[in-house]
């Protein structure tokens, strides 16, 4: 096994944050229980948050970020994985204060690590990420309590959870609204799969003038918080369920009690960071297989390490949406 590998590497200098590609000693990486080649990773929101030192998301640097690493057990500690597996570490420390997946290797505790799938490649698995398996996650949650021809509402179409939501509940069969701050209707309706789509504004406008709205959608999928989750929650039909997992547009949320107790809407909060590992490998099995949309491949574009400080840059200016993924072996 080589003693050196390459990372993307964030070294704070005073109240700058800059990022390199550097050459580290495997023998600096903590010892655990697993130590893992990774072949794959792929663009968080967290990531940037901690390339830019972000309170709240990394303590210390220099830092290794990538919340998401797909790759190959190359030593063991423990019982439940042998040499030549091929695994998924999402959440839990990975990325955040743990050097994560933008380096070609990792050190974790077995206890983060899914066996990958069958009918999964790693290269898919990188496709999902932890944008995919939330998306996952909240559509666990809603499967539940609506029809597959269920009628349900996506906001952050152009970010990672939406896309693939949008992409996944298109392929189960449900009808998809869309919303996004700016609307690319090619996108959303041709590439993901969606019936409808919506300006996430103009949405806020209609449905937030009065404690309750029409009631239109069975469900929804919130990734924005603030005004736009509770327009979504007044919008919601008689025992409807909004899942909400993220704040990028707020923390804070605004509403009456009336969607809960006169339509008996459910507002569930999803985490992919923390649920138990069996949690999310059984969600990791249903993306690998019925959940798992045709159009996958079209959501991805496919980096190098070398591109990733360009492609962190570009992040937040992207027009259209979609997954990108750092193939390690490039």
């Amino acid at each position: 096994m080589i003693e050196r590998y390459r990372a993307i590497v964030v070294k704070q200098e005073q109240d700058r944050f800059v990022i390199s590609i550097d050459n580290l000693h495997i023998a600096d990486l903590p010892e655990d229980d697993l130590l893992i080649k990774v072949n794959y990773s792929s663009i968080n929101y967290k990531d940037v948050l901690s390339t830019k030192g972000t309170k709240g998301i990394t303590k210390n640097y220099p830092h290794v970020p990538g919340i998401d690493a797909i790759g190959e057990v190359v030593r063991s500690n423990s019982d439940l994985f042998e040499l030549g597996d091929l695994v998924i570490v999402t959440g839990y420390d990975l990325g955040m204060n743990t050097w994560g997946g933008f380096g070609q290797y990792i050190s974790v505790p077995a206890h983060w690590t899914v066996k990958l799938p069958e009918n999964l490649t790693q290269r898919e698995a990188a496709a999902y990420g932890t944008a995919g398996l939330t998306a996952g996650l909240c559509i666990n949650e809603i499967i539940n309590h609506v029809p597959t021809q269920g009628s349900i509402l996506v906001n952050g179409c152009t970010g990672g959870v939406g896309s693939v939501a949008v992409s996944i509940l298109s392929h189960l069969g449900f009808n998809v609204t869309s919303l996004s701050r700016r609307p690319d209707r090619d996108y959303l309706l041709n590439s993901l799969g969606a019936n409808e789509c919506q300006d996430s504004e103009s949405f806020i406008q209609l449905h937030n003038s009065k404690p309750l709205s029409k009631a239109i959608y069975d469900a929804g999928i919130d990734v924005v918080g603030g005004h736009l989750l509770s327009a979504m929650l007044k919008s919601t039909k008689y025992g409807g369920i909004v899942t909400s997992c993220g704040n990028v547009g707020s923390a804070e949320i605004s509403t009456s009690i009336f969607p809960f107790i006169l339509r008996s809407v459910k507002l569930s909060g999803i985490d992919s960071v923390e649920p138990p590992v069996d949690s999310k490998a059984r969600v990791w099995k249903l993306l690998a297989e019925k959940w798992k949309p045709s159009n996958l491949e079209e959501l991805v574009s496919e980096i190098s390490l070398n591109d990733l400080p360009q492609a962190i840059e570009n992040f937040n200016s992207r027009i259209a949406g979609g997954r990108v993924v750092i193939n390690h072996n490039l």
